[in-house]
């Protein structure tokens, strides 16, 4: 085998990506999946994906696929098979149980009709998993699930209607994806124990972490703010992303109550978005925004004080923010209000980053916010620590080279077991 092949034995390859969520989702796992494919795809794999309809983070289907049974599309050199799946406006078991469902019925019937060399699935949704796993065994080729959340923990921890129940078939169908495969991903160390709860030896999971895939603020933050509106001497604390049910935003919408001299924002979608907005009714300091697009989206986290991540005191091990990569790269100071010994936690502990507080807590959110605004010179020094943090460990060229590795290493051990 040539030299090149031995590197980039994917050349000439049939890849499957399998991910409910793709772009143009812009935020949540559909940017991390579609730079996948399209990395394969330019490195000289024929890349097709599995997906269904744009839906994230607002669960309504967007409006260009709305009607659309099935679809067929070219982007950025990868072709993109969608199928169609119910999209629920709120969360409970019975209503995800629907989602995945329907994800898996569609999938599962209207698979691509070419036979791939390797099936790659994000996890979640837990369909995706099954529906990977399902067409990795039937054309006798490799399977790589890459964890991004677990789903089982996720309706235990993170206080949905019915989630014990769901909990517990979540937990069978994670298993079922994730012993099934060739190698295991995780894009945190974090989540190791819970795979390896579930069977899968450890030898048999490599830690691939997500990456930065976001551009630099580069307007001016001064200007940035007099757009939006926001007072220069006002601290402006921001949450940007999902407001689901795990996050527990409740604590922001209190905070504000709390005090009436900051500003809070939450900018993004998400199926809480109208019951936090009837919390916070009649509050004049807390401000809804629409999610930012791409070109405005850093420049607004840079313009803000202070950025929150918050999630659920039960939210431990199943899951770590994405938009953390994106807090970094702004430049500003992070406060978490997340427990201690979850993965969130320690991404902003390793980097240096930020202020970790308890969860659902309002007065420590404050008081960390207020120990900001007081010691400038002390949050400028956090806030700086982002991007360097991104530099060091978050590159896109680093984690894709990663990706690279884990499908080396199952395709050239097809190949070795391959009569010849």
């Amino acid at each position: 085998m040539p030299e090149s092949e031995h590197r980039e034995p994917w050349k000439g390859r049939r890849l499957l990506v399998v991910s409910t969520n793709y772009a143009p989702e812009v935020t949540g796992i559909g940017p991390y999946a579609a730079q996948l494919a399209e990395h394969w795809a330019g490195a000289g794999a024929e890349t097709h994906v599995l997906t269904g309809m744009p839906h994230y983070p607002s669960w309504r289907t967007d409006p260009a696929y709305r009607g659309v049974w099935r679809a067929r599309e070219e982007r950025g050199g990868v072709t993109v098979h969608r199928r169609r799946h119910y999209v629920p406006s709120r969360q409970t078991a019975l209503r995800r149980a629907l989602f995945e469902a329907s994800v898996l019925v569609h999938g599962l019937t209207a698979p691509p009709g070419t036979r791939p060399d390797a099936v790659i699935a994000q996890v979640p949704s837990l369909a995706g998993g099954v529906i990977g796993a399902r067409l990795a065994r039937r054309h006798g080729v490799p399977y790589i699930p890459v964890v991004q959340d677990l789903m089982g923990a996720a309706a235990a921890q993170s206080g949905i209607r019915g989630g014990g129940r769901a909990a517990a078939l979540a937990a069978r169908a994670e298993r079922h994806a994730l012993t099934a495969a060739t190698l295991v991903g995780v894009i945190h160390e974090s989540f190791v124990p819970r795979v390896t709860a579930y069977g899968v030896p450890v030898e048999r999971i490599r830690v691939v972490p997500n990456w930065s895939h976001v551009q630099a603020p580069s307007a001016d933050r001064a200007v940035t703010r007099t757009r939006l509106g926001w007072r220069e001497d006002t601290p402006v604390v921001l949450h940007s992303g999902n407001m689901g049910l795990k996050q527990g935003l409740e604590v922001l919408v209190d905070a504000a109550r709390l005090a009436p001299d900051i500003r809070v924002v939450l900018m993004g979608d998400g199926n809480q978005r109208e019951e936090l907005r009837a919390r916070a009714a009649g509050l004049p300091n807390l401000d809804f925004l629409p999610p930012a697009g791409p070109d405005e989206f850093t420049d607004i986290l840079a313009a803000a004080d202070v950025l929150a991540v918050t999630q659920r005191a039960s939210v431990l091990d199943m899951s770590v923010p994405s938009k953390l990569t994106s807090y970094f790269v702004s430049g500003r100071p992070v406060v978490a209000s997340v427990a201690e010994s979850g993965g969130t936690a320690q991404e902003v502990q390793r980097s240096g980053a930020g202020l970790l507080v308890a969860p659902e807590d309002p007065a420590a959110v404050l008081a960390a916010v207020r120990k900001l605004v007081e010691e400038p010179a002390a949050a400028a020094e956090l806030g700086a620590r982002g991007p360097g943090y991104v530099a060091a460990h978050l590159g896109r060229e680093a984690a894709l080279a990663r990706f690279d590795a884990l499908l080396t290493e199952v395709l050239q051990d097809a190949d070795g077991r391959r009569p010849r």
